[in-house]
C-alpha cells in the first residue's frame, strides 16, 4: 500500500459525505482512508461505518474525545502506507489530486514531505 489517508472526525455529520465521495472519485486507489472518530456525539459514526462496510480501503476507529491532535496520532499508529497525508472531515479535494500528488512522489523517490495548496471557498 502507497497511502494512508487519515481523517479526523468530530461531528461533522454535514460534510462527511462530501470528504469521502471526493477521495473516492479519485482514479488512484492504492490507499487506505483511516478515519478516527474522536467521540462523535452526532450520526458520524453511523455514516464512518457505512463508508467501511462498502468498501475495504476504508478502516474506521472510534475513540474517546481526545482533540485533533490525539484523533491524528491514532490514525498515524494505524496506517500502513508509505506516505501518510490528512483530509479534514470538512473538506474535500478536487478529483485528480491524489493521483497527481502520487505521480509526482513516484517520479521523485527522494522526496520525504510533498506540500500541495489549499483553495478556500466560503
Amino acid at each position: 500500500m502507497n497511502l494512508s489517508i487519515i481523517i479526523p472526525v468530530y461531528n461533522a455529520e454535514r460534510t462527511i459525505h462530501r470528504c469521502i465521495d471526493s477521495i473516492l472519485a479519485d482514479a488512484y486507489t492504492d490507499y487506505q482512508i483511516i478515519i478516527v472518530d474522536d467521540g462523535s456525539e452526532d450520526s458520524c459514526s453511523y455514516i464512518c461505518d457505512q463508508y467501511a462496510q462498502k468498501d475495504d480501503r476504508i478502516i474506521v476507529i472510534h475513540k474517546d474525545n481526545g482533540g485533533l491532535g490525539s484523533a491524528r496520532n491514532v490514525g498515524i499508529n494505524k496506517a500502513e502506507g508509505k506516505y501518510i497525508t490528512f483530509i479534514d472531515s470538512d473538506d474535500a479535494i478536487k478529483k485528480g489530486t491524489i493521483t497527481s500528488l502520487m505521480g509526482i512522489l513516484d517520479k521523485h523517490k527522494e522526496y520525504d514531505i510533498l506540500e500541495y495548496p489549499i483553495y478556500e471557498h466560503f
